[in-house]
């Protein structure tokens, strides 16, 4: 396999993948299919006492099913699907269709615009398609470390290990509440079940900050790289049910790249979620694999292939 074809796409898997998890249980803009306004009336708490109140019940939920979108610019649009854990660090599994742009170009002429993401606490596996498997010593699975992570991108690989590590559902309810900029919208349904709808405005730098480990220096070259891209500012909505669990989220920003939008839906909590690593015969390490490639972790070589997906 050529070593332009390992960066792109093992690098571009590594962002989308992890951005899926992030996304799936993280943060997110508009209503979707089979939302309206609901006829019940209105609660009279705040918006900060209510969302305090849901981020305790989601987190508290342990597990739930995940159904998710993401488009961004012409770079991808995508789907995931599955179920995740977050009792005792992130596990589970998705199922990740590319159903347009440049991604699933690129996943096509591998052979699939399907693959499995498979969640572990110290690390998520990205399963590839027989012919990806030809093309690297007959491996399906590649293997991404979460302190890998750290070396791949800089700064931004810094912030996206520490997102990957403590992303669960109520980190946008958290996001919402550290943007200082809260409003409920009202009442609605989401897919048949009575909600209320709450939205605001976030700085994605400034949460960076209140809502990760980073140092001050890993924080200054993660803001660098965020106004590289082009992105500052994101709307948030979230969806809180009767139950304070988060049921709906979707976050809306633009970057150079273009606009991105990313959705998602939360069912049956405290379903059952386990994650099985794959066999090791079977699971190429990523960090290996750009070392058989001539390159090194954390060197600009690398770091460039993830700047066009995060």
């Amino acid at each position: 396999m050529k070593s332009t074809t390992v960066r792109r796409v093992g690098l571009s898997i590594a962002a989308v993948t992890a951005l899926s998890g992030a996304a799936a249980c993280g943060s997110s803009g508009s209503s979707g299919k089979g939302d309206g306004a609901s006829g019940k009336g209105a609660t009279h708490v705040s918006p900060i006492a209510a969302l305090r109140t849901a981020e305790k019940s989601t987190d508290g939920a342990d597990s739930a099913k995940v159904e998710s979108t993401t488009t961004t610019g012409s770079l991808m649009s995508m789907k995931a699907d599955g179920a995740l854990g977050w009792a005792d660090g992130l596990t589970g599994n998705l199922t990740i269709t590319y159903t347009g742009g440049t991604m699933a170009d690129t996943m096509r002429r591998l052979g699939t615009t399907s693959m499995e993401a498979r969640y572990l606490p110290d690390a998520y596996y990205a399963k590839m398609g027989e012919k990806f498997a030809e093309q690297a010593g007959g491996k399906h699975w590649i293997r991404y470390g979460y302190d890998d992570l750290a070396a791949l991108g800089g700064s931004s690989g810094v912030y996206l290990k520490d997102q990957m590590q403590n992303t669960t559902p109520n980190q946008s309810v958290k996001l919402l509440l550290a943007s200082g900029d809260v409003k409920k919208v009202g009442t609605e349904q989401v897919r048949g079940v009575h909600t209320t709808h709450y939205a605001g405005t976030v700085d994605i730098a400034d949460l960076a900050g209140k809502n990760s480990s980073l140092t001050a220096s890993q924080l200054a070259g993660l803001k660098k790289q965020l106004t590289q891209a082009g992105v500052s500012t994101e709307s948030v909505d979230i969806w809180v049910n009767d139950q304070d669990l988060l049921v709906k989220k979707i976050e809306k920003g633009r970057m150079s790249a273009g606009e991105y939008t990313q959705t998602a839906y939360y069912s049956d909590y405290g379903v059952k979620v386990s994650a099985t690593r794959p066999a090791a015969s079977d699971t190429e390490d990523f960090r290996q694999l750009l070392k058989k490639q001539g390159m090194t972790p954390g060197s600009s070589d690398t770091a460039s292939g993830s700047g066009s997906s995060s």
